[in-house]
């Protein structure tokens, strides 16, 4: 049976942007889009896919938007639109040579479908292809949440023969394309759960879970931050929250109240200079700083109660 084509809309523009420009395309196309920062020439590719092609006025709006980013005084690069029609094969053969295999620690191993790289003895294997959502363990932002729920990991075995407790329960919010809740469920946490805003997101991470095996060990729905309650009925052992800082700082107070006492709250996808302002606003509901780190444009950090 042949396979449907592509459209892809891509934007050529700065790292400092690159946060901007997704947003954009994201709120035009109702689509997630995806990030590829080129090491060698400082220069960020934002682009997102659909199965259908997009609407004629895309572009005038696309560029009446990087206009409003750069008026707000973000460099934006080029800012080169290019829309194209690809064949699926195609798509996929373009991303190949960007996503290589990723170690966490000694107990994960990320890799994508084609990869012929074998793990080390005790590691985890999580098989993600970069696909039309967020997260395949590549960016700072998704690294750093892989590398703090390895570290409960360890954290939950030096315990272990302290307590009876042996599983911890893990929340994603916003969870994009899974990485996270799948990771989790590898590792042995249980329950496993995860939420986000887009439909097309959840049906992408409910096919990596498939894809992992872990579809029986971990709950992924469509859920909104903003209505979450006040005073939920379940709270976790591990949250984590990559979103971005205005929805952060917004929903402060209904994030914390999923952390179970003695929990750890995972921030991620923050700008650096917008880290502050979020710190201050998890500490003023009786959280502190437990860990922080910076790469690129982005910091993250991991919370607990005071």
């Amino acid at each position: 049976m042949k396979q449907k084509p592509l459209w892809k809309i891509s934007v050529a523009t700065s790292l400092e942007a690159e946060d901007a420009v997704a947003e954009l395309l994201g709120s035009l196309t109702a689509s997630a889009a995806a990030a590829f920062f080129n090491l060698e020439t400082g220069a960020s590719v934002v682009s997102v896919f659909s199965d259908k092609p997009f609407p004629k006025k895309i572009r005038r709006k696309i560029t009446g938007g990087l206009e409003q980013i750069k008026n707000c005084g973000l460099k934006i690069g080029t800012g080169k639109i290019e829309i194209a029609k690809l064949k699926r094969e195609d798509w996929a053969e373009s991303w190949k040579k960007h996503f290589k295999p990723i170690e966490i620690g000694g107990s994960l191993f990320v890799k994508p479908s084609w990869s012929k790289k074998r793990p080390r003895k005790g590691q985890s294997v999580v098989i993600l292809d970069p696909g039309l959502s967020f997260g395949t363990g590549q960016h700072p932002t998704t690294s750093f949440c892989l590398h703090q729920i390895v570290a409960a990991l360890c954290d939950r075995r030096k315990r272990r023969s302290q307590s009876a407790a042996t599983t911890k329960s893990f929340l994603d919010i916003g969870t994009g394309s899974g990485i996270l809740a799948i990771a989790a469920a590898k590792l042995g946490f249980q329950p496993v759960c995860a939420f986000d805003f887009d439909p097309a997101a959840v049906r992408v991470a409910k096919a990596n879970a498939r894809v992992n095996g872990v579809q029986r060990k971990l709950q992924i729905k469509r859920g909104d931050v903003l209505k979450l309650p006040a005073k939920p009925k379940k709270q976790y052992d591990l949250v984590c929250a990559n979103l971005i800082s205005n929805l952060l700082i917004a929903e402060t107070m209904k994030i914390t109240a999923k952390m179970k006492r003695g929990g750890t709250l995972v921030l991620a996808g923050i700008l650096a200079a917008e880290f502050h302002e979020v710190q201050r606003a998890f500490e003023n509901c009786g959280l502190k700083l437990a860990s922080a780190r910076s790469e690129r444009e982005w910091r993250s950090g991991s919370f607990c109660f005071v």
